[in-house]
């Protein structure tokens, strides 16, 4: 309720109107791309060899809310754009000209957007032309082109891809400069949802038709429910670090003397491990599926995220991401100095590095919970499909998604109500 309260509230203030209006229109446009098709191939012989083959591809098209099946030009997603910032991020540890940019503030974070943008288009070329050259046959009359016939074709199909995973960065982009929220999550999230009722009717079918009974049901939404007060629970968890502030005078005025405290959330990062654990892992897999060499096709099932060799790579991927962007995010240094420089200190530590080093121990240790509890989020409804022998066509990754980027998208939706509040009431 107190969710509807701030939409409510939000949706009074012309200023938030404008900008919810604008994020639902940009979602509408990339669910309405989710239907123009590739031109120039058999949409509908591709979806049916994507339904046979399950697994990855149906994951897949989970993410890219049924573009892939669809065969329309948003089928790569906006995957390619993640895998970038992903090597972009990792980047800047080793070139030191990336680690500068990253410390200049905003001028420097547009010089690494920019290079964002390039590698997006990069790896979504070598994706597009990976799947191309691997539907080449459901290319009407392939076999009887010529070699030039066949180029153009091929050619077609990949600048359609491409320029579809380009629009949709670009739409992300604006989303989140013009709109409410992180416009690539929000994609991300619209691409999940829309397929929920799908599965929901497909799962009742099933059900129908006597593949799974009541019992089945029961145990699944159970599940499901649990999983989603388990993810809130995590991502609203935070361990409050108490800081006092000395008093001190400066001229006739007193200030300080205050107790206060630090919040250090347990999920700190959010969403993000997930996000990159899980397409990290669909490139080379996808790759490997969408061609026929065998080499490939086992390196494609060994990362296959459906698979339990996969779910291993995704859980140490997901603690690793953790860590990595909990680091990049949290600096213990940084905040052991502006503490101390504003009179502050934690009862029973010394200011300077033994505050630093008492943050960081503390930080370590909250992070390695949340990021063990992702890893099981997203393993535990692969053992649930499992036990109840039906392909569930929604994972612990997406749950994830979903609930991670909502709670974010209502706390920006507060922060500007707070903001507005704030400011009428200086005014």
């Amino acid at each position: 309720m107190q969710y509807v309260e701030t939409l409510r509230n939000a949706w009074k203030i012309k200023d938030l109107r404008k900008k919810i209006i604008f994020t639902l229109a940009m979602l509408v446009v990339f669910r309405l791309g989710s239907f123009v098709p590739v031109p120039g191939i058999d949409a509908k012989g591709i979806a049916d060899m994507i339904g046979s083959r399950g697994g990855l591809f149906g994951l897949f098209d989970v993410f890219s809310g049924g573009a892939l099946s669809n065969f329309s030009i948003f089928a790569m997603g906006i995957m390619p754009y993640i895998n970038a910032s992903i090597i972009t991020q990792l980047l800047t540890v080793v070139i030191p000209t990336f680690e500068e940019w990253s410390k200049e503030g905003e001028e420097g974070r547009k010089k690494l957007n920019q290079v964002i943008r390039y590698l997006t288009v990069g790896l979504g070329t070598i994706q597009g032309i990976f799947i191309s050259l691997n539907f080449r046959s459901m290319i009407p009359g392939y076999r009887l082109m010529t070699t030039m016939e066949r180029f153009g074709s091929i050619a077609l199909i990949v600048i359609s891809l491409t320029a579809g995973t380009a629009f949709l960065m670009w739409l992300g982009e604006q989303i989140t400069e013009k709109g409410i929220g992180n416009g690539i999550s929000l994609i991300i999230f619209a691409g999940i949802v829309s397929r929920f009722p799908i599965m929901i009717l497909q799962f009742a079918e099933y059900v129908r038709v006597g593949e799974a009974n009541i019992l089945d049901a029961l145990i699944l939404l159970a599940v499901i429910l649990v999983v989603l007060v388990g993810i809130i629970f995590i991502q609203e968890g935070e361990r409050r670090i108490p800081v006092q502030y000395a008093k001190r005078v400066v001229g006739r005025k007193m200030y300080g003397g205050q107790s206060t405290h630090i919040p250090l959330k347990v999920n700190q990062a959010g969403v993000i491990p997930v996000i990159f654990a899980t397409s990290l892992l669909l490139f080379p897999a996808t790759i490997g599926q969408f061609w026929s060499n065998p080499i490939l096709l086992a390196i494609a099932n060994f990362f296959d995220v459906s698979r339990v060799s996969g779910q291993i790579l995704q859980a140490l991927l997901i603690v690793f991401f953790a860590y990595f962007y909990t680091a990049i995010t949290v600096n213990p240094a940084e905040l052991s100095e502006n503490m101390k420089k504003n009179g502050g200190f934690i009862p029973g530590i010394r200011p300077g590095k033994p505050t630093s080093a008492y943050i960081e121990k503390i930080l370590t240790r909250i992070t390695l919970v949340g990021a063990l509890f992702l890893a099981l989020i997203v393993v535990i409804p692969f053992a649930i499909s499992s036990f109840i022998n039906y392909p569930l066509g929604i994972g612990g990754t997406s749950l994830l998604i979903v609930v991670g980027v909502a709670l974010e998208t209502m706390k920006q939706i507060e922060a500007q109500l707070l903001m507005r509040h704030y400011k009428g009431f200086m005014g």
